[in-house]
Protein backbone atom coordinates (compact mmCIF):
# COMPACT_ATOMS: atom_id res chain seq x y z
CA UNK A 1 0.00 0.00 0.00
CA UNK A 2 1.13 3.32 -0.64
CA UNK A 3 2.88 5.20 2.54
CA UNK A 4 0.82 7.82 2.07
CA UNK A 5 -2.19 6.53 1.74
CA UNK A 6 -1.82 4.01 4.28
CA UNK A 7 -0.94 7.27 6.95
CA UNK A 8 -4.46 8.73 5.45
CA UNK A 9 -6.13 5.24 6.52
CA UNK A 10 -4.84 5.34 10.17
CA UNK A 11 -5.42 9.16 10.80
CA UNK A 12 -9.20 8.50 9.67
CA UNK A 13 -9.21 5.53 11.08
CA UNK A 14 -7.88 7.21 14.35
CA UNK A 15 -10.05 10.22 14.13
CA UNK A 16 -13.26 7.51 13.89
CA UNK A 17 -12.53 5.95 17.02
CA UNK A 18 -12.33 9.11 18.71
CA UNK A 19 -15.41 10.40 17.36
CA UNK A 20 -16.87 6.96 18.14
CA UNK A 21 -15.61 7.12 21.76
CA UNK A 22 -16.71 10.76 22.48
CA UNK A 23 -20.09 9.70 20.99
CA UNK A 24 -20.45 7.06 23.41
CA UNK A 25 -19.16 8.74 26.82
CA UNK A 26 -21.99 11.53 26.06
CA UNK A 27 -24.37 8.99 24.83
CA UNK A 28 -23.81 6.53 28.03
CA UNK A 29 -22.39 8.32 30.73
CA UNK A 30 -23.02 12.13 30.39
CA UNK A 31 -26.60 12.34 28.57
CA UNK A 32 -28.55 12.78 31.91
CA UNK A 33 -25.64 15.68 33.60
CA UNK A 34 -25.91 17.24 30.34
CA UNK A 35 -29.78 17.16 30.14
CA UNK A 36 -29.76 18.84 33.75
CA UNK A 37 -26.87 21.32 32.87
CA UNK A 38 -28.98 24.84 33.18
CA UNK A 39 -27.22 26.10 29.87
CA UNK A 40 -28.72 23.14 28.05
CA UNK A 41 -32.55 24.55 26.75
CA UNK A 42 -33.25 21.67 24.15
CA UNK A 43 -34.02 18.69 27.14
CA UNK A 44 -36.38 22.01 28.53
CA UNK A 45 -37.47 23.11 25.06
CA UNK A 46 -38.54 19.80 23.64
CA UNK A 47 -40.23 19.12 27.02
CA UNK A 48 -42.61 21.61 26.89
CA UNK A 49 -43.74 20.31 23.18
CA UNK A 50 -45.15 17.20 24.88
CA UNK A 51 -48.40 16.75 26.74
CA UNK A 52 -46.80 16.68 30.31
CA UNK A 53 -48.67 14.10 32.58
CA UNK A 54 -51.89 15.95 34.95
CA UNK A 55 -51.61 16.10 38.66
CA UNK A 56 -55.10 15.21 40.03
CA UNK A 57 -56.81 15.47 43.15
CA UNK A 58 -60.17 13.37 43.99
CA UNK A 59 -59.56 12.48 39.88
CA UNK A 60 -59.63 16.53 38.62
CA UNK A 61 -56.21 18.17 37.37
CA UNK A 62 -54.65 20.51 39.65
CA UNK A 63 -51.79 20.84 36.86
CA UNK A 64 -52.11 20.09 33.41
CA UNK A 65 -50.42 20.32 30.13
CA UNK A 66 -54.08 21.75 27.80
CA UNK A 67 -53.13 22.76 23.96
CA UNK A 68 -52.27 26.30 23.08
CA UNK A 69 -51.88 28.08 19.90
CA UNK A 70 -49.50 30.77 20.86
CA UNK A 71 -47.31 29.49 17.66
CA UNK A 72 -44.15 28.98 20.32
CA UNK A 73 -45.33 25.46 21.80
CA UNK A 74 -47.93 22.92 21.47
CA UNK A 75 -48.87 22.75 25.13
CA UNK A 76 -49.37 25.35 28.10
CA UNK A 77 -48.95 24.14 31.81
CA UNK A 78 -52.25 25.20 33.59
CA UNK A 79 -52.45 24.86 37.33
CA UNK A 80 -56.53 25.07 38.54
CA UNK A 81 -56.87 26.02 42.32
CA UNK A 82 -53.99 27.43 42.20
CA UNK A 83 -53.40 29.61 45.60
CA UNK A 84 -54.55 26.26 47.78
CA UNK A 85 -52.08 23.87 45.70
CA UNK A 86 -48.67 26.29 45.00
CA UNK A 87 -47.08 24.77 47.88
CA UNK A 88 -47.23 21.33 46.85
CA UNK A 89 -47.82 21.52 43.01
CA UNK A 90 -44.72 23.84 42.77
CA UNK A 91 -44.59 25.27 38.98
CA UNK A 92 -42.69 24.11 35.82
CA UNK A 93 -41.85 26.90 34.22
CA UNK A 94 -39.45 27.65 31.01
CA UNK A 95 -37.69 30.01 32.42
CA UNK A 96 -37.70 29.18 35.97
CA UNK A 97 -37.23 25.87 35.70
CA UNK A 98 -39.33 23.39 38.51
CA UNK A 99 -40.29 23.33 41.77
CA UNK A 100 -41.70 20.76 44.58
CA UNK A 101 -44.10 18.03 42.71
CA UNK A 102 -43.62 19.11 39.73
CA UNK A 103 -39.90 18.41 39.60
CA UNK A 104 -40.06 15.02 42.12
CA UNK A 105 -42.71 13.80 39.79
CA UNK A 106 -40.68 14.70 36.55
CA UNK A 107 -39.92 11.49 35.47
CA UNK A 108 -43.91 10.31 35.47
CA UNK A 109 -45.15 13.53 34.27
CA UNK A 110 -42.95 13.94 30.99
CA UNK A 111 -43.28 9.62 30.41
CA UNK A 112 -39.15 9.08 30.83
CA UNK A 113 -39.85 6.96 33.71
CA UNK A 114 -38.46 3.63 33.06
CA UNK A 115 -42.42 2.15 33.91
CA UNK A 116 -43.32 4.11 31.07
CA UNK A 117 -40.59 2.15 28.17
CA UNK A 118 -43.52 0.24 26.80
CA UNK A 119 -45.40 3.29 26.24
CA UNK A 120 -42.75 5.30 24.52
CA UNK A 121 -41.85 2.65 22.02
CA UNK A 122 -45.12 2.00 20.85
CA UNK A 123 -45.51 5.98 20.49
CA UNK A 124 -42.30 5.51 18.19
CA UNK A 125 -43.66 3.19 16.16
CA UNK A 126 -46.76 4.26 15.67
CA UNK A 127 -45.67 7.99 15.43
CA UNK A 128 -47.55 9.38 18.20
CA UNK A 129 -46.58 11.59 20.66
CA UNK A 130 -45.47 9.97 23.76
CA UNK A 131 -47.44 11.10 26.95
CA UNK A 132 -46.56 11.37 30.50
CA UNK A 133 -47.82 9.72 33.28
CA UNK A 134 -50.93 10.98 35.69
CA UNK A 135 -50.13 11.30 39.04
CA UNK A 136 -53.32 11.02 41.40
CA UNK A 137 -52.20 12.65 45.32
CA UNK A 138 -53.65 11.18 48.43
CA UNK A 139 -55.39 14.74 49.11
CA UNK A 140 -58.75 15.57 50.25
CA UNK A 141 -59.78 17.79 47.54
CA UNK A 142 -62.74 19.63 50.22
CA UNK A 143 -60.39 19.23 53.22
CA UNK A 144 -57.56 21.19 51.66
CA UNK A 145 -59.77 24.01 50.11
CA UNK A 146 -61.53 24.68 53.45
CA UNK A 147 -58.12 24.33 55.61
CA UNK A 148 -56.52 26.93 52.80
CA UNK A 149 -59.82 29.09 52.94
CA UNK A 150 -59.80 29.48 56.90
CA UNK A 151 -56.62 30.40 57.61
CA UNK A 152 -56.64 34.42 57.57
CA UNK A 153 -55.17 36.65 55.29
CA UNK A 154 -52.04 38.35 56.26
CA UNK A 155 -50.67 35.50 58.35
CA UNK A 156 -48.14 32.99 57.49
CA UNK A 157 -49.79 29.90 58.70
CA UNK A 158 -49.76 26.51 57.71
CA UNK A 159 -52.28 23.58 58.38
CA UNK A 160 -51.49 19.60 58.04
CA UNK A 161 -53.73 16.80 58.56
CA UNK A 162 -52.59 13.33 58.17
CA UNK A 163 -54.32 10.24 58.71
CA UNK A 164 -52.21 8.38 61.53
CA UNK A 165 -52.88 4.80 60.50
CA UNK A 166 -51.69 4.95 56.77
CA UNK A 167 -49.59 8.54 56.68
CA UNK A 168 -51.44 9.69 53.90
CA UNK A 169 -51.32 13.57 53.97
CA UNK A 170 -54.75 14.39 53.32
CA UNK A 171 -54.14 18.18 53.36
CA UNK A 172 -51.19 20.77 53.99
CA UNK A 173 -51.82 24.44 53.12
CA UNK A 174 -50.35 27.55 54.23
CA UNK A 175 -50.26 30.97 53.17
CA UNK A 176 -48.91 33.49 52.00
CA UNK A 177 -49.55 32.02 48.60
CA UNK A 178 -48.87 32.41 44.96
CA UNK A 179 -50.31 32.13 41.63
CA UNK A 180 -48.33 29.34 39.51
CA UNK A 181 -49.95 30.30 36.21
CA UNK A 182 -47.58 33.20 36.61
CA UNK A 183 -44.33 31.41 36.13
CA UNK A 184 -45.36 29.09 33.67
CA UNK A 185 -46.12 31.20 31.10
CA UNK A 186 -44.23 30.85 27.88
CA UNK A 187 -42.69 34.33 27.72
CA UNK A 188 -39.52 33.90 29.85
CA UNK A 189 -39.28 37.46 30.33
CA UNK A 190 -42.60 37.62 32.04
CA UNK A 191 -42.27 34.34 34.05
CA UNK A 192 -38.75 36.52 34.78
CA UNK A 193 -40.56 39.67 35.99
CA UNK A 194 -43.23 37.95 37.97
CA UNK A 195 -41.03 35.82 39.89
CA UNK A 196 -39.58 38.93 41.12
CA UNK A 197 -42.48 40.34 42.41
CA UNK A 198 -43.14 37.02 44.34
CA UNK A 199 -39.67 37.36 45.74
CA UNK A 200 -40.50 40.25 47.19
CA UNK A 201 -43.52 39.25 48.92
CA UNK A 202 -43.01 39.15 53.22
CA UNK A 203 -42.90 35.85 54.34
CA UNK A 204 -43.49 33.76 50.58
CA UNK A 205 -41.04 31.87 48.94
CA UNK A 206 -42.00 30.22 45.69
CA UNK A 207 -39.37 27.54 46.18
CA UNK A 208 -40.11 26.11 50.37
CA UNK A 209 -43.14 24.46 51.22
CA UNK A 210 -43.76 26.17 54.34
CA UNK A 211 -45.33 22.69 55.93
CA UNK A 212 -41.78 20.79 55.22
CA UNK A 213 -39.52 23.38 54.58
CA UNK A 214 -39.95 26.17 57.61
CA UNK A 215 -37.39 25.12 60.83
CA UNK A 216 -39.75 27.16 63.33
CA UNK A 217 -38.99 26.73 67.13
CA UNK A 218 -42.34 24.17 68.72
CA UNK A 219 -42.53 25.97 71.84
CA UNK A 220 -44.71 23.71 74.31
CA UNK A 221 -45.84 21.02 71.95
CA UNK A 222 -42.48 19.82 72.35
CA UNK A 223 -43.20 18.55 75.54
CA UNK A 224 -44.99 15.60 74.50
CA UNK A 225 -41.27 14.69 73.42
CA UNK A 226 -40.24 15.53 77.06
CA UNK A 227 -42.72 13.69 78.40
CA UNK A 228 -41.91 10.71 76.54
CA UNK A 229 -38.41 10.81 77.38
CA UNK A 230 -39.52 10.75 81.28
CA UNK A 231 -42.02 8.11 81.38
CA UNK A 232 -39.40 6.42 78.94
CA UNK A 233 -36.55 6.80 81.59
CA UNK A 234 -38.71 5.07 84.29
CA UNK A 235 -38.21 7.87 86.79
CA UNK A 236 -41.57 9.13 86.59
CA UNK A 237 -45.18 7.95 86.36
CA UNK A 238 -48.47 9.45 86.18
CA UNK A 239 -47.82 9.64 90.02
CA UNK A 240 -44.88 11.34 90.62
CA UNK A 241 -45.13 14.41 92.37
CA UNK A 242 -42.51 16.97 91.05
CA UNK A 243 -41.58 20.02 91.73
CA UNK A 244 -43.45 23.26 90.50
CA UNK A 245 -41.80 26.31 91.52
CA UNK A 246 -43.08 29.60 89.65
CA UNK A 247 -39.61 30.05 88.41
CA UNK A 248 -36.74 28.27 88.54
CA UNK A 249 -33.26 29.41 87.67
CA UNK A 250 -31.82 27.57 84.66
CA UNK A 251 -28.52 25.11 85.61
CA UNK A 252 -25.05 26.62 85.85
CA UNK A 253 -26.42 30.48 84.83
CA UNK A 254 -28.21 33.34 86.83
CA UNK A 255 -31.04 33.20 84.35
CA UNK A 256 -34.42 32.62 85.30
CA UNK A 257 -37.24 30.60 83.81
CA UNK A 258 -40.97 31.16 84.67
CA UNK A 259 -44.07 29.22 83.75
CA UNK A 260 -46.75 30.24 81.37
CA UNK A 261 -47.80 33.11 82.92
CA UNK A 262 -51.48 33.47 81.30
CA UNK A 263 -52.01 29.97 83.14
CA UNK A 264 -52.77 28.24 86.36
CA UNK A 265 -49.40 26.65 86.77
CA UNK A 266 -48.66 29.06 90.29
CA UNK A 267 -51.80 27.48 91.95
CA UNK A 268 -49.91 23.84 92.70
CA UNK A 269 -46.10 24.48 93.88
CA UNK A 270 -46.26 20.78 93.78
CA UNK A 271 -47.86 18.67 90.91
CA UNK A 272 -47.92 15.42 88.83
CA UNK A 273 -47.75 15.44 85.05
CA UNK A 274 -51.54 15.66 84.20
CA UNK A 275 -51.83 19.15 86.46
CA UNK A 276 -48.10 20.04 84.26
CA UNK A 277 -49.32 18.32 80.80
CA UNK A 278 -52.61 20.72 80.77
CA UNK A 279 -51.01 23.41 81.69
CA UNK A 280 -48.51 23.67 80.26
CA UNK A 281 -45.96 24.05 83.25
CA UNK A 282 -42.72 25.16 81.96
CA UNK A 283 -40.02 24.63 85.54
CA UNK A 284 -40.79 20.55 86.28
CA UNK A 285 -39.15 20.09 83.01
CA UNK A 286 -35.99 22.12 83.98
CA UNK A 287 -35.86 19.57 86.91
CA UNK A 288 -36.15 16.67 84.54
CA UNK A 289 -33.86 17.55 82.32
CA UNK A 290 -31.39 17.93 84.86
CA UNK A 291 -31.71 14.24 85.97
CA UNK A 292 -31.73 12.90 82.83
CA UNK A 293 -28.94 14.60 80.97
CA UNK A 294 -28.77 14.51 77.11
CA UNK A 295 -29.16 11.81 75.58
CA UNK A 296 -32.58 10.60 76.30
CA UNK A 297 -33.95 13.33 74.38
CA UNK A 298 -31.63 12.75 71.66
CA UNK A 299 -32.67 9.03 71.40
CA UNK A 300 -36.30 10.34 71.25
CA UNK A 301 -36.32 12.94 68.99
CA UNK A 302 -34.17 10.27 66.61
CA UNK A 303 -36.73 7.68 66.82
CA UNK A 304 -39.90 10.82 66.11
CA UNK A 305 -37.72 11.41 63.23
CA UNK A 306 -35.70 14.73 63.85
CA UNK A 307 -32.43 14.71 62.12
CA UNK A 308 -33.73 12.25 58.93
CA UNK A 309 -34.18 12.65 55.45
CA UNK A 310 -37.93 12.25 54.65
CA UNK A 311 -39.62 12.51 51.02
CA UNK A 312 -43.71 12.93 50.55
CA UNK A 313 -42.25 12.52 47.95
CA UNK A 314 -41.19 16.39 48.33
CA UNK A 315 -37.99 16.37 49.77
CA UNK A 316 -38.62 17.32 53.99
CA UNK A 317 -36.22 20.07 55.60
CA UNK A 318 -35.02 17.27 58.73
CA UNK A 319 -36.08 18.88 61.86
CA UNK A 320 -33.52 19.95 64.51
CA UNK A 321 -32.47 18.99 68.14
CA UNK A 322 -29.07 20.42 69.47
CA UNK A 323 -26.56 17.90 70.37
CA UNK A 324 -23.87 19.17 72.74
CA UNK A 325 -25.43 21.83 74.63
CA UNK A 326 -24.59 22.78 78.41
CA UNK A 327 -27.26 21.77 80.88
CA UNK A 328 -29.03 25.57 80.82
CA UNK A 329 -29.23 25.08 77.09
CA UNK A 330 -30.39 21.68 77.33
CA UNK A 331 -33.13 22.69 79.71
CA UNK A 332 -34.96 25.13 77.06
CA UNK A 333 -34.69 22.54 74.67
CA UNK A 334 -36.88 20.39 76.13
CA UNK A 335 -39.52 23.06 76.18
CA UNK A 336 -38.90 23.59 72.53
CA UNK A 337 -36.89 26.67 72.98
CA UNK A 338 -33.06 27.50 72.11
CA UNK A 339 -32.14 25.98 69.11
CA UNK A 340 -35.04 22.88 68.57
CA UNK A 341 -36.25 23.47 65.08
CA UNK A 342 -39.40 21.87 63.63
CA UNK A 343 -41.17 21.77 60.63
CA UNK A 344 -45.11 21.46 60.67
CA UNK A 345 -44.96 17.88 59.33
CA UNK A 346 -42.48 16.85 61.85
CA UNK A 347 -44.72 17.94 64.96
CA UNK A 348 -47.64 16.28 62.89
CA UNK A 349 -45.42 12.99 62.71
CA UNK A 350 -45.42 13.47 66.54
CA UNK A 351 -49.46 13.59 66.74
CA UNK A 352 -49.65 10.75 64.65
CA UNK A 353 -46.87 8.61 66.47
CA UNK A 354 -48.98 9.16 69.80
CA UNK A 355 -52.05 8.44 68.11
CA UNK A 356 -50.96 5.11 66.39
CA UNK A 357 -49.72 3.01 69.40
CA UNK A 358 -46.01 4.56 68.87
CA UNK A 359 -45.66 3.75 65.48
CA UNK A 360 -45.11 6.59 62.73
CA UNK A 361 -46.25 5.73 59.26
CA UNK A 362 -44.34 6.89 56.57
CA UNK A 363 -45.76 10.49 55.28
CA UNK A 364 -46.98 9.81 51.73
CA UNK A 365 -48.70 12.53 48.88
CA UNK A 366 -48.82 10.02 46.18
CA UNK A 367 -52.02 7.75 46.25
CA UNK A 368 -51.33 5.76 42.36
CA UNK A 369 -49.37 6.67 39.40
CA UNK A 370 -51.61 6.20 36.28
CA UNK A 371 -49.97 5.64 32.81
CA UNK A 372 -51.61 7.21 29.45
CA UNK A 373 -53.52 4.09 28.82
CA UNK A 374 -55.26 4.35 32.64
CA UNK A 375 -53.18 1.03 33.59
CA UNK A 376 -52.23 1.76 37.57
CA UNK A 377 -48.04 1.56 37.47
CA UNK A 378 -47.22 2.93 40.70
CA UNK A 379 -49.28 2.27 43.93
CA UNK A 380 -47.61 2.83 46.89
CA UNK A 381 -48.88 1.10 49.97
CA UNK A 382 -48.55 1.95 53.98
CA UNK A 383 -45.42 1.30 55.70
CA UNK A 384 -43.86 2.05 59.11
CA UNK A 385 -41.43 4.79 59.17
CA UNK A 386 -40.07 4.07 62.79
CA UNK A 387 -41.01 2.87 66.15
CA UNK A 388 -41.38 6.07 68.10
CA UNK A 389 -41.98 4.66 70.98
CA UNK A 390 -43.91 1.73 72.77
CA UNK A 391 -47.33 1.49 72.83
CA UNK A 392 -48.28 1.57 77.12
CA UNK A 393 -45.70 5.57 76.73
CA UNK A 394 -47.97 6.47 73.54
CA UNK A 395 -51.54 5.46 75.03
CA UNK A 396 -50.05 7.21 78.47
CA UNK A 397 -49.18 10.24 76.29
CA UNK A 398 -52.50 10.48 74.40
CA UNK A 399 -54.29 9.81 77.59
CA UNK A 400 -52.44 13.33 78.93
CA UNK A 401 -53.49 15.31 76.23
CA UNK A 402 -56.99 14.98 76.45
CA UNK A 403 -56.33 17.57 79.76
CA UNK A 404 -55.22 20.86 77.35
CA UNK A 405 -58.46 20.02 75.88
CA UNK A 406 -61.22 20.00 78.49
CA UNK A 407 -59.35 22.38 80.96
CA UNK A 408 -56.33 23.71 79.96
CA UNK A 409 -54.46 25.70 77.34
CA UNK A 410 -56.18 24.16 74.31
CA UNK A 411 -59.82 24.73 75.19
CA UNK A 412 -60.52 27.05 72.38
CA UNK A 413 -60.20 23.92 70.28
CA UNK A 414 -62.46 22.25 71.49
CA UNK A 415 -65.40 20.67 69.65
CA UNK A 416 -68.54 19.27 71.08
CA UNK A 417 -68.92 15.63 70.31
CA UNK A 418 -65.35 14.82 69.08
CA UNK A 419 -62.79 13.79 71.50
CA UNK A 420 -59.78 15.68 70.50
CA UNK A 421 -56.53 15.33 72.00
CA UNK A 422 -54.00 17.90 71.84
CA UNK A 423 -50.93 20.15 73.09
CA UNK A 424 -50.26 23.73 72.47
CA UNK A 425 -47.44 25.74 72.39
CA UNK A 426 -45.89 29.18 71.68
CA UNK A 427 -42.07 30.14 71.11
CA UNK A 428 -40.71 33.68 71.74
CA UNK A 429 -39.28 34.87 68.75
CA UNK A 430 -37.96 38.26 69.51
CA UNK A 431 -39.46 41.64 71.02
CA UNK A 432 -41.55 44.70 69.18
CA UNK A 433 -39.93 48.17 70.66
CA UNK A 434 -43.03 48.89 72.19
CA UNK A 435 -42.41 45.73 74.26
CA UNK A 436 -44.71 43.45 72.02
CA UNK A 437 -43.70 39.76 72.61
CA UNK A 438 -43.74 38.50 68.80
CA UNK A 439 -43.99 34.30 69.01
CA UNK A 440 -44.72 31.26 67.23
CA UNK A 441 -48.04 29.38 67.95
CA UNK A 442 -48.47 25.57 67.83
CA UNK A 443 -50.95 22.99 68.43
CA UNK A 444 -51.09 19.66 67.40
CA UNK A 445 -53.24 16.34 68.18
CA UNK A 446 -55.29 13.97 67.08
CA UNK A 447 -59.30 12.78 66.83
CA UNK A 448 -60.87 10.78 68.00
CA UNK A 449 -58.83 9.74 70.95
CA UNK A 450 -59.77 5.92 71.04
CA UNK A 451 -60.06 5.48 67.48
CA UNK A 452 -57.72 8.24 65.85
CA UNK A 453 -58.74 9.05 62.26
CA UNK A 454 -56.97 12.44 61.88
CA UNK A 455 -53.95 13.95 63.19
CA UNK A 456 -53.70 17.84 62.71
CA UNK A 457 -51.51 20.73 63.14
CA UNK A 458 -51.32 24.06 63.13
CA UNK A 459 -48.73 26.61 62.83
CA UNK A 460 -48.22 29.89 62.92
CA UNK A 461 -45.15 32.19 62.83
CA UNK A 462 -44.17 35.39 64.28
CA UNK A 463 -47.32 36.67 65.81
CA UNK A 464 -48.26 38.64 68.58
CA UNK A 465 -49.24 35.73 71.82
CA UNK A 466 -52.85 36.70 71.06
CA UNK A 467 -53.33 36.24 67.83
CA UNK A 468 -51.10 33.36 67.78
CA UNK A 469 -52.71 31.53 70.36
CA UNK A 470 -56.38 32.23 69.71
CA UNK A 471 -55.97 31.81 65.96
CA UNK A 472 -54.07 28.64 66.10
CA UNK A 473 -57.04 27.06 68.74
CA UNK A 474 -59.31 28.40 66.37
CA UNK A 475 -57.52 26.87 63.73
CA UNK A 476 -57.73 23.27 64.86
CA UNK A 477 -61.29 23.75 65.84
CA UNK A 478 -62.39 24.52 62.28
CA UNK A 479 -60.13 21.89 60.72
CA UNK A 480 -61.51 18.86 62.76
CA UNK A 481 -65.04 19.69 62.29
CA UNK A 482 -64.67 20.42 58.90
CA UNK A 483 -63.04 16.42 59.27
CA UNK A 484 -66.38 15.14 61.09
CA UNK A 485 -69.01 16.72 59.28
CA UNK A 486 -67.68 15.45 56.07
Amino acid sequence: MNQAIKRVWIALTMMFVICLAGLSYIQFFSSEKLAENSLNKRQLFREFDLPRGAILVDGKPIAESVPTDDGQFTYQRRYNDPQQYAHLTGYYSLANGSTHLESELNDWLTGSSSDLVFDRLTAMFTGQTAEGASVELTIDGELQKQAYEMIPDGLRATIVVTDPKTGDILAMASKPSYDPNDLAVHSTSAAAENMKELTGVSGLSPYVNPAIGHLVAPGSSFKILSTVAALESGEYDLDTMLDNPTKVTLPGTNTQLGNFEEGICARRPQAQLEFIFTQSCNTPFVGISEKLGAEPYEDVTERFGFGQQLNIPQSVTASEFPTGITASELAMSTIGQFDTKATPLEMNMVAMAIANDGVIMQPNMVDKVIAPDLRVIEDPKPKAFSTATTKEVANTVADLMKGPVTSGTAMNAAVPGVDLRAKTGTAQVRTEDDGTPIVNSWITGFAPGDDPQVAITVNIEQVDYNTGHNTAGSLMKKMTEAVFNK
